[in-house]
């Protein structure tokens, strides 16, 4: 009998060796290198691969390019990152820190869609029990979801065809195991070996699995890259025990858009979703402040408003400090070096602090100009209009860049009340828009001329 083979892979870039190393060559990570024992495969013959009769060559034109059917999971948050909706046979993992509600969201969403179709939940870390009483806190339908506590992942598999669901939920793939793989469960091994079978298992009996995924200290989720790779959608549950509100962002989707934006609130009875997130964000007093500004992000397929804070107090330590939460601290950095050269004002001897209201992280450069803003608000001690918004990139050379989606921009912050709007000249709508006065400007001097 054939042995089963032994490689070793890098938890992080997912890099195989035939050996341990301490270093993983490919992505300068250490100690990230551990066994992975691969299980025997079905011996190959002329006539081909056991099992594989089945599969024929197509050509390209000749594919049918009906769009696949898509089914709503009942919050349109929720829809809105996976891309208008579930798509059957698709496999898609949902990470976040623990305490963020992800067991909270897959248990709402399984109780709306088990009055459609057959649900199939499996909890692998807690007891049919405390999922009971969960969804009898939370007031939610108990009466058609279907409920199954197993690790072993062949069994779930055999019952999931006989019971035939149109959506299960694997709560979580850290805890689940496949018998021929000899390692622990939540090794890499086996979250390698467990991920790809049950996405097969998807993709052969059209059965939409959503599979729970745990994080590190770090932010990132736990187990090898190749988990990641392997699954069609992966999104992110965002925000700590003290928020109260939480943002679902998609890292990757091959049904729709990338760093799409969902935002719930956290109550008593569950996750709500959030219909306007740039009012949950604009929670500005009357009381006008320096410091503050206000910007247009765009997330996904959507607008988004966002407040943007900044502090600048004289330093009395000889290296002065530089904070910035929600935002690229390398991206501070480099503002504040064009904010010198090309605005004339010189911050090398003040502490900056950075931050963006709500917890958003921001990632696009649309908010330099914003950011600008508001260190220069609080440098002056001059409070910015309160019905100002601002948004444009910053080049190195002090020229103010266009910014994709300008006008949408606009329109969103007028539905919210504001009537001037800095912006690059490059996005200044080709129509007015009513009740906004819309300044464009192609320097950072010129901007800084209209403050």
């Amino acid at each position: 009998m054939a042995k089963n083979k032994t490689a070793y892979v890098c938890s992080d870039c997912g890099s195989e060796y035939p050996r341990w190393q301490g270093q993983c060559t490919d992505c300068k990570a250490w100690n990230t290198i551990s066994e992975l024992r691969i299980p025997k495969r079905p011996q190959t013959t002329r006539a081909g691969y056991a099992g594989a009769t089945d599969a024929k060559v197509q050509v390209l034109g000749e594919i049918d390019l009906q769009q696949v059917p898509r089914f709503s999971s009942g919050y349109v948050e929720l829809d809105r990152v996976l891309g208008s909706g579930i798509v059957p046979g698709s496999a898609i993992l949902i990470g976040g820190t623990p305490g963020a509600g992800k067991s909270t969201l897959l248990l709402q969403t399984m109780c709306y869609l088990a009055t459609q179709m057959n649900a199939l939940y499996v909890t692998g870390e807690e007891s049919l029990q405390q999922v009971a009483m969960r969804a009898h806190r939370l007031g939610l339908p108990t009466d058609r979801v279907k409920m199954l506590a197993e690790t072993s992942v062949e069994t779930i598999c055999h019952l999931a065809q006989q019971e035939k669901p149109g959506i299960m939920v694997i709560d979580s793939i850290q805890v689940m195991h496949v018998a021929d793989i000899q390692s622990a469960p939540g090794s890499v091994s086996q979250v390698r070996e467990t991920a790809a079978y049950l996405t097969r298992f998807a993709k052969q009996h059209q059965i939409a699995i959503i599979m729970v995924g745990h994080v590190t200290k770090d932010g990132t989720l736990a187990g090898p890259k190749v988990l990641e790779h392997c699954i069609d959608c992966s999104i992110m549950l965002d925000g700590g025990t003290d928020s109260r509100y939480r943002t679902l962002r998609s890292t990757k989707n091959r049904f729709g858009a990338v760093n799409e934006l969902g935002v719930f609130a956290m109550t008593g009875e569950g996750l709500k979703e959030v219909k306007n997130p740039s009012a949950i964000f604009l929670t500005r007093t009357d009381e006008q402040s320096s410091g503050s500004s206000v910007m247009v992000i765009w997330e996904g397929t959507r607008p988004l408003l966002v407040e943007l804070q900044a502090l600048v107090d004289y330093s009395q330590l000889s290296n002065p400090r530089r904070v910035s939460v929600g935002l690229e601290q390398n991206r501070l950095a480099l503002l504040l070096a064009v904010l010198h050269r090309h605005g004339g004002l010189q911050m090398s001897d003040q502490d900056v602090f950075v931050n963006v209201v709500g917890g958003v992280r921001v990632m696009e450069t649309s908010a330099d100009l914003a950011l600008l803003f508001a260190l220069v608000s609080s440098f002056k001690d001059q409070p910015l209009p309160h019905d100002l918004v601002v948004f444009g990139e910053v080049g190195l050379s002090g020229e103010i860049r266009p910014v994709p989606s300008g006008q949408e921009r606009l329109r969103e912050a007028a539905k919210h009340g504001f009537k001037r709007a800095i912006v690059p000249k490059a996005n200044i709508p080709r129509e007015p828009i009513e009740g906004m006065t819309v300044n464009g400007v192609s320097r950072l001097s010129d901007a800084l001329e209209l403050l």
